[in-house]
């Protein structure tokens, strides 16, 4: 494995493969709800019919319900928002509480379980905080 590690504030290490001056600068996500990973281009989830880019959990939870979907409320696991098709399906949607925390495998889940509503795209160029070469 080659890379760089990296220790966070409570001792857990990460493997970067491919550093960049971002990956050790950024801390938290710039925009909340977009997927940054280390070295990664932010990612959004974006609902098609609409071409919307979801900004937040109150505009997933429209479009969720507008497909189908209802809030779970699981008092045992306060920490996640979730969502289900209906009481007879075995579909279940867990995201974290905090939309700054929602990132790509959370919007993969969306998508394949709304195969035609939803999709990860990669942010625009000006959108996203590549460091550029000098």
């Amino acid at each position: 494995m080659s890379g760089v590690w990296l220790f966070d504030k409570r001792g857990v290490a990460r493997l970067i493969s491919n550093p960049t001056r971002e990956s050790f600068e950024q801390k938290d996500p710039i925009y909340p709800g977009i997927s940054t990973a280390p070295g990664a281009r932010p990612r959004v989830l974006v609902y098609l019919p609409t071409n919307q880019v979801i900004k937040s959990y109150t505009e997933l939870e429209q479009r969720l319900a507008e497909l189908g979907w209802t809030r779970y409320y699981n008092f045992s696991q306060p920490h996640l928002l979730q969502f289900h098709k209906s009481e007879n399906s075995a579909h279940l949607i867990s995201l974290p509480r905090n939309f700054a925390h929602f990132r790509s495998l959370h919007m993969y889940d969306i998508v394949v379980k709304n195969r035609s509503s939803f999709e990860v795209r990669e942010t625009p160029q000006s959108q996203s905080h590549d460091v550029v070469p000098h």
